[in-house]
């Protein structure tokens, strides 16, 4: 289904385009000279912790360097060899982030297990004093975004640097604990704190990813629901072959054949379709949209009608 905008409309996507750009830009710049800091820090103060967090930050630099990539490459049209354009180009870098992100995840516990039986001295004046820049810049990131998060792939980039924030938050607990009891043992249960928290939010985006990449009906789309709001449009009788699903994680598509009660006209046709259409992407975000209509006499195998008493839930 195409759709057009007028050329202020136009106008505004593209201002908001490079609004969105310029942030992300200025975002990675500054969250790549806190992972620095952090690693330096990290190997300075001798805390797991702090090197943790710097594993979660190189997330979230990987993490705003895709946004940056994706909203650039948003902008380049569809091709004859890449039909429906780069959609998908972020969820193949987002799954192999959370991929890498479980085996590091399982790398800083299993160095964690070791310091809880070995433990090391902690330097933690300079833990203290890395960490706190890190919340600083990471909350200032979060907040010059906080205009654009209306855009979900900034939004995620968004929320993955507030929840880097909160990483550091728990650093400096932890060096305060250090400092006022000398209790070092707090650094590696805190780093398998952030390794837990960074391997949860990875299976979540490699759980996600797959499904996206394996087509699946997006969680937020009722597959019974639509079946049966397409089927109760007046001149529909069935409908088959129903596919919906994803291009990337908030552009959905779908196609479907649907049975009229009788031979149409051109006009009634393209009616219909619109109908098809309209009611895809007002009730159920869907903007992409292929319908094919078929009369009665058409063969087709009744295997593959849609039943409105089939039990559609998920497993």
């Amino acid at each position: 289904m195409q759709h057009h905008h007028g050329p202020e409309s136009d106008h505004v996507h593209d201002h908001s385009i490079h609004v969105a750009q310029d942030k992300l830009k200025q975002a990675l710049v500054l969250a790549f000279v806190v992972l620095l800091a952090e690693v330096v820090g990290g190997l300075w103060s001798n805390s797991l912790a702090l090197l943790s967090d710097a594993v979660h930050m190189l997330t979230d630099v990987f993490a705003l360097f895709i946004a940056w990539w994706a909203v650039r490459k948003s902008q380049s049209p569809p091709t004859g060899a890449m039909t429906f354009g780069y959609h998908r180009t972020a969820i193949l870098a987002a799954l192999f982030n959370a991929v890498t992100l479980i085996v590091v995840a399982v790398v800083i516990g299993t160095e964690a297990y070791r310091r809880l039986n070995h433990p090391e001295p902690v330097n933690s004046m300079v833990l203290l004093a890395t960490a706190a820049v890190g919340v600083i810049v990471n909350l200032y990131i979060g907040w010059g975004m906080r205009d654009a998060s209306h855009n979900l792939n900034i939004r995620s980039a968004m929320l993955h640097v507030l929840g880097d924030a909160a990483a550091s938050g728990g650093v400096i607990l932890g060096g305060l604990i250090i400092m006022t009891t000398g209790w070092t043992l707090v650094d590696p249960i805190i780093s398998v704190l952030i390794a837990m928290t960074v391997a949860v939010g990875a299976w979540r985006v490699t759980r996600h990813s797959c499904l996206v990449l394996m087509e699946a009906t997006p969680p937020s789309v009722d597959f019974g629901q639509v079946a049966k709001a397409i089927q109760s449009i007046p001149g529909i009788r069935s409908l088959h072959d129903l596919h919906i699903w994803s291009l990337s994680s908030n552009r959905h598509a779908m196609s479907v054949h649907v049975v009229v009660d009788g031979c149409l006209t051109v006009a009634s046709t393209q009616h219909l379709i619109q109908e098809v259409e309209n009611l895809a992407e007002e009730r159920f975000g869907i903007g992409h949209v292929t319908v094919q209509i078929e009369c009665p006499e058409s063969p087709h195998d009744e295997e593959d009608m849609f039943a409105l008493d089939r039990n559609w839930s998920r497993h």
